[in-house]
């Protein structure tokens, strides 16, 4: 589920709350997870993962990851990303571009709080994408963690948010004979500008 916070007012802010809540009324499973597209410039390789958008706060869609993950090496190269949406029971995908940057550390310190002691274990304990001898070994420090009650409530300073701001759309309706609609929303000059695409 994503929380909705003060959501923008702007017209493809409103289509995505109602394509949202079209596709949770259809029961639809993940429906948080987006696939966020980066670009490293060091390793000049483009890189896909899924993660749970947690909040729209006002313009900024945010999520949670580590910060000395390999993803968090595109971001700080390069802060232009693309994030997409797929919910099959409505058969609608929604495509964004935006900017990315860190959030503030309160923010985070704050969602970090309301998480469950397990989760909180796992983000303290992971060295996200580093490699490992065996499972094992990420069991016995995930275990560790999660015995110290203190050390659980304590945001790590590796641990925290991002948020992007879109400045471009596409709300993409798959249809009968693949006779599709796509309609775009750009923000350029200050202003939100729409149209349509081909199929």
């Amino acid at each position: 589920m994503i929380e909705f916070i003060d959501l923008n007012r702007e017209q493809p802010y409103k289509i995505f709350l109602n394509k949202y809540q079209q596709a949770l009324e259809k029961k639809q499973k993940n429906i948080e997870a987006i696939a966020i597209s980066s670009f490293n410039p060091k390793t000049d390789e483009v890189e896909s993962r899924f993660v749970n958008l947690k909040y729209i706060k006002d313009d900024q869609w945010i999520f949670f990851s580590n910060y000395n993950s390999n993803k968090a090496e595109d971001f700080a190269g390069h802060n232009q990303i693309t994030g997409l949406f797929f919910w099959h029971q409505t058969n609608t995908q929604v495509r964004i571009k935006a900017t990315l940057q860190k959030t503030q550390s309160g923010f985070s310190d704050w969602h970090f709080s309301k998480r469950t002691k397990e989760k909180n274990a796992l983000a303290i304990s992971s060295k996200q994408s580093q490699k490992i001898d065996s499972f094992e070994s990420i069991r016995r420090g995930y275990e560790e963690v999660i015995k110290d009650e203190e050390l659980l409530h304590q945001r790590p300073n590796y641990w925290g948010g991002y948020s992007f701001v879109p400045y471009y759309f596409e709300f993409w309706e798959g249809q009968k004979f693949r006779l599709n609609k796509r309609e775009v929303f750009e923000f350029d000059d200050n202003k939100w500008k729409t149209y349509l695409l081909q199929p």
